[in-house]
């Protein structure tokens, strides 16, 4: 059953997830005078009472003091443990930024010689990254269309195969990858399965479901207000771990205390904000379907979203990102003066905030899948406003469009 004639959000991930949320990563409350909130620990030198005591410190682990400040302080292994439960893994490498939490495993599970797989529908820094720093590794980059079957994935697969990678749904085209097919094939052919699991936090549990490595972009509903840029892997294996924590090491990789503190606080929050936001979406993207200027509503909660049958089959709810796919009689140009007279939705390049946004997606580029005509489409993301104050915004945007259309 889908989403479109029905009015329904299917909160169950949250929910499952509303205690931890807020009892997790927290101090012992039985301690006297114990602060609700953890204080933020600023720190880059560790002193030892004696070498001995400094040369037990194991700097890879997730102990509370490492032998330098690079390595973890206590609240970012604090955040770390509640995002492994929210991933459902069993460690989880805290990073600066959501790009690097795409960027570090590849490094880490990959070689000169090797071959990886990115779906066409890919981030389009992380496409950027294997083009160019990957491909002067050594590492060759295939693209794959993003519905691809179970036979078109084993055609590309190679001996040399070591990551296959997926992110569902894709970040400006919302499709929902086949995510237990693509694990399936990956570790028939001993690959690892990385999943972009940005969309999906707390709604779609990659570990269940057999990925190795889960990426997030905590800048996005972990944050949730619009002021911290960082980002999380997550794994469910310890040799993967210790692969990962020791490249995440050797490549600097770490979040500053204040960023890992307003990340934790953001999360304690983060299950009414995305029950609200999903509700508010699928509202405001139901209208948009009855709308004689709109072609397709791109929301995986809806029948016509390619991979709709998965995201009804792997998931627990949806979040507030969806795309939007004008008639094709309306010109780029038409859609772009739309965006300018837009009050209440900043232009901007992110999500996830409590601010709704939108941006242009036309032209996001593919290399191996036939998109037909080049058609208006932009990105909404639905953030805490009132939803009757949205669609009178955006119902203006559509006057000023068929004033100006060509």
């Amino acid at each position: 059953m889908s989403a479109d004639n029905l009015n329904v959000s299917r909160e169950n991930g949250w929910d499952r997830l509303a205690t931890a949320l807020v009892q997790g990563g927290r101090a012992n409350v039985e301690a006297k005078g114990t602060l609700v909130n953890l204080p933020v620990t600023r720190g880059s030198t560790v002193l030892f009472p004696s070498l001995e005591e400094m040369n037990r410190t194991d700097g890879r682990s997730h102990n509370h003091v490492a032998v330098y400040g690079a390595m973890g302080t206590p609240i970012q292994h604090e955040l770390e443990k509640l995002l492994s439960i929210i991933e459902g893994g069993t460690h989880t490498q805290v990073v600066n930024s959501g790009l690097s939490a795409c960027t570090v495993p590849l490094l880490a599970f990959l070689s000169s010689g090797d071959h990886l797989l990115l779906p066409d529908s890919v981030y389009s820094p992380t496409r950027r990254f294997a083009d160019t720093m990957l491909r002067r590794m050594g590492i060759t980059t295939t693209y794959y269309p993003p519905m691809a079957s179970r036979e078109e994935i084993k055609e590309l697969m190679r001996p040399e195969t070591r990551v296959v990678f997926a992110e569902s749904p894709g970040s400006h085209t919302f499709e929902v990858q086949d995510v237990p097919m693509l694990v399936e094939v990956a570790h028939q052919n001993d690959a690892l399965l990385v999943l972009d699991n940005t969309w999906g936090i707390g709604v779609f549990q990659p570990f269940s479901k057999g990925v190795d490595v889960s990426i997030q972009a905590l800048t996005k509903y972990p944050g949730g207000h619009s002021d911290v840029i960082i980002g999380s892997i997550t794994v469910n294996d310890e040799k993967l771990w210790k692969t990962l924590r020791d490249a995440s090491i050797q490549l600097g990789q770490c979040a500053g205390p204040d960023d890992c503190w307003l990340t934790l606080r953001g999360l304690r929050t983060m299950g009414v904000r995305l029950n609200h936001q999903s509700k508010s979406a699928l509202e405001i993207a139901r209208w948009l379907k009855t709308r004689p200027e709109v072609s397709r509503v791109l929301h995986p909660a809806f029948s016509d979203c390619p991979g709709h049958e998965f995201w009804k089959r792997d998931f627990s709810g949806s979040c507030g990102l969806f795309g939007v796919e004008l008639k094709p009689e309306i010109s780029v140009s038409s859609a772009e003066k739309m965006i300018n007279h837009l009050t209440m939705f900043g232009i901007g390049a992110s999500w996830g905030g409590y601010e709704s946004l939108v941006l242009p997606t036309t032209g996001h580029i593919r290399r191996v899948t036939d998109e037909g005509p080049i058609q208006a489409t932009f990105r909404l993301h639905i953030g805490l406003e009132k939803v009757d104050d949205l669609k009178a915004d955006l119902a203006r945007g559509f006057d000023c469009l068929n004033e100006t259309k060509l």
